[in-house]
C-alpha cells in the first residue's frame, strides 16, 4: 500500500504526532509532505525520508490572538491552489492520503476522488465534545480546511464518541541532578516572549525552561530560554514538575500522560485551543487561563497533582487498522484502544 501523508506543520503537535506514526509505517511505501513553515525552520526530521515541503495554509496572531486580517494577507492562495493540482495530478501513483489537518494533500485528494483518512485532534469536533468559541464562521473553517474522507478524531476522553485517544509518544528521559529548583516547562509560542518574562519573572522559588523562537540559548536568572530541540524538549518535559504552554492537544497530551500539571492559556480566536482548555477543566485534567495572569500562575504553582493517564501505542494500532485497507468503520478500533486506556491517581478522571 502506497500512502502520501500530510501534515500541518504550523506548530509542533502536529510533527510530533507524524514522529509517533513514523516508527510503525514503512518509509519506502510512504511520502510525506509538510506545509505551513519554511523548510529551514524545520528540525530532526530524518525520519521521514525524502519529505517535502509546501507553503500550504496557516493562521497569523499577534499577542495570543488570531489576526484574520494578517492570515488573509499572509497566505499565499494562488501558490495553494497550484500546489493542490498538481498535487492531484501525482495521487494516481497513491492508494491512500493520509492527512493530519493538512489542507494541500486533503483538497487534492478530496478533487481526485481518492480515500483521504484524516487523524488528529480537530476531526474529534465532528462528534459530540465540549466546545467553546464555536461560532458558524469558526465550525465552517474547521469543517473545510482540511476534508477527509474519515476523520479519526483523538482526544483525552472519548465522551461516548466512535473517537480515539491521543497518539504520544514519549521519550526516555536521562537522570536530573539533585538539589535544583522545582522545574517548570514553558512553551508559550503565540504569545510575546517580553510578556512571559513578565509574568514569570517574580517566581524566583522556581526554574524556567522557556522554549520558543530564539537563536541561541541564554539565562537570565532563574529564566532559561532554549531553542526548539526534541531531545533537550523532551528531557525538560520528563523532569519538571508542570508544564505552561498554550492549549495545543498534542503537549497537553504528553503531559497528562506523564502526570504533569497543566496551566494553559488558549490562542484567542482559534476554536480548537478553546475547547481544549474548556475539555481539560471538565475532565480536570489542568487548569486555563484567558489571559497572561500572574495570581494564577502563582495558585497554580502552589497546587498538588497526583494523576497520569495512560494511554495505549495508538499510532501502531492505527497503522495496522490502516494496512487492513477496510475503513468504512472504526468503532471496534475506538474500542479497543479505550479498553486499553486507564487512569492513576487521585483526580476524577474517568474512561468508560
Amino acid at each position: 500500500m502506497k500512502i502520501l501523508y500530510g501534515v500541518q506543520a504550523t506548530g509542533n503537535g502536529h510533527i510530533s504526532r507524524a514522529h509517533a506514526m513514523a516508527k510503525h509505517l514503512p518509509l519506502e511505501n510512504t511520502q510525506y509532505v509538510f506545509t505551513g513553515r519554511k523548510r529551514e525552520d524545520f528540525f530532526d526530521m530524518e525520519k521521514f525520508g525524502d519529505w517535502e515541503c509546501l507553503s500550504g495554509l496557516s493562521f497569523a496572531f499577534k499577542n495570543g490572538k488570531i489576526s484574520n486580517l494578517e492570515t488573509l494577507k499572509r497566505n499565499h492562495w494562488l501558490q495553494f491552489f497550484k500546489d493542490v493540482l498538481a498535487m492531484r495530478k501525482r495521487l494516481k501513483d497513491y492508494d491512500v492520503v493520509v492527512s493530519d489537518f493538512e489542507p494541500v494533500s486533503a483538497w487534492a485528494a478530496k478533487l481526485a476522488g481518492k480515500p483521504c483518512i484524516g487523524i488528529g485532534h480537530q476531526y474529534a469536533f465532528d462528534h459530540a465534545v465540549p466546545k467553546a468559541g464555536n461560532d458558524f464562521l469558526s465550525r465552517k473553517i474547521m469543517q473545510n480546511f482540511a476534508p477527509v474522507s474519515i476523520g479519526l478524531g483523538l482526544h483525552w476522553h472519548h465522551f461516548d464518541q466512535n473517537i480515539l485517544p491521543p497518539i504520544v509518544e514519549l521519550h526516555k528521559a536521562k537522570q536530573v541532578p539533585a538539589g535544583q529548583k522545582p522545574l517548570i516547562l514553558v512553551y508559550l509560542g503565540f504569545e510575546a516572549q517580553a510578556d512571559v518574562v513578565e509574568l514569570l519573572a517574580p517566581f524566583k522559588d522556581f526554574q524556567f525552561a522557556i522554549y520558543g523562537p530564539f537563536d541561541e540559548p541564554c539565562e537570565l536568572e532563574h529564566l532559561n530560554f532554549k531553542a526548539a530541540s526534541r531531545e533537550g524538549f523532551h528531557q525538560d518535559l520528563h523532569h519538571c514538575e508542570g508544564v505552561i504552554c498554550n492549549a495545543g492537544f498534542e503537549l497537553a497530551s504528553e503531559a497528562i500522560t506523564l502526570g504533569k500539571k497543566l496551566l494553559v492559556k488558549p490562542l484567542q480566536g482559534q476554536t480548537e485551543q478553546e475547547s481544549n482548555a474548556k475539555a481539560l477543566y471538565e475532565l480536570d485534567l489542568g487548569i486555563a487561563m484567558d489571559q497572561l495572569q500572574r495570581p494564577t500562575v502563582d495558585a497554580w504553582l502552589q497546587w498538588e497533582k497526583d494523576q497520569k493517564v495512560h494511554y495505549p501505542d495508538v499510532a501502531k494500532h492505527i497503522v495496522e487498522w490502516l494496512q487492513k485497507g477496510r475503513w468504512d468503520n472504526y468503532q471496534a478500533l475506538s474500542e479497543k484502544l479505550w479498553q486499553k486506556t486507564s487512569a492513576v491517581g487521585n483526580r476524577n478522571f474517568v474512561t468508560s
